[in-house]
């Protein structure tokens, strides 16, 4: 991971997801100069859009966020760095495995939730990383502990497993996906640590990485 963080092979891409923007924003002002494009999906993908003007319904929504999800855009622009956002989602009325599932664009119709990215996305995100080298993946696309919302990330990690790069998964849920679609094995590395591999690419010092290399 720190080969990765330090001198990434390029293009460098990076997967955002996951519930929370406030999870990822040490990670992602840490590495927006330093990778080609960002690829925001899962709940936090939602803050984003809502900050870009765009209709979320009932979708994950962090208010006290939106000027930080504004201020990333932002200085992404500045920097010329792409952010992909989905472009259309799977949407339920109510977060349930046998919920009807229907397709939304960008737009999410009121009283709707979003609960995975939708066709459209997936191929975008694809053809965005079909040309990277190094990939960092933090975060689900959608609610993958249900079949019926797994499909966004399932495509995505079988996908990212097909190419010929470096791919690192960071722990939690992310290597939880990755272990439920049986993919370990075509990955580069996969963290066991959640919070730590956060805390790592945000750029902060762990403790016991630290007292190893203190000789």
């Amino acid at each position: 991971m720190g080969e990765a963080v330090k001198d990434p092979q390029k293009p460098f891409m990076i997967i955002l997801g996951g519930a929370k923007v406030s999870d990822k924003i040490g990670l992602i002002e840490n590495l927006l100069p330093k990778c080609d494009a960002i690829i925001v999906g899962g709940g936090m993908a939602y803050t984003f859009l809502k900050a870009q003007g765009k209709q979320i319904g009932n979708s994950k929504l962090e208010k006290e966020k939106l000027e930080t999800a504004k201020a990333i855009l932002d200085k992404a622009k500045q920097l010329n760095k792409e952010i992909l956002l989905p472009v259309d989602n799977i949407i339920v009325d109510n977060i349930d495995a046998n919920a009807k599932t229907e397709i939304a664009g960008e737009n999410i119709p009121d009283g709707k939730i979003a609960v995975d990215i939708g066709p459209k996305t997936i191929k975008l995100f694809e053809d965005k990383l079909r040309s990277a080298k190094t990939i960092v993946w933090n975060g689900p696309m959608g609610i993958f502990e249900m079949d019926a919302f797994s499909k966004g990330t399932r495509e995505l990690a079988g996908f990212i497993g097909s190419l010929k790069c470096i791919s690192i998964i960071g722990g939690g849920d992310t290597a939880a996906a990755i272990a439920k679609f049986k993919l370990e094995d075509k990955m580069s590395h996969i963290s066991t640590g959640g919070g730590a591999s956060l805390e790592f690419l945000e750029g902060k010092n762990l403790p016991g990485i630290a007292a190893l290399t203190d000789k």
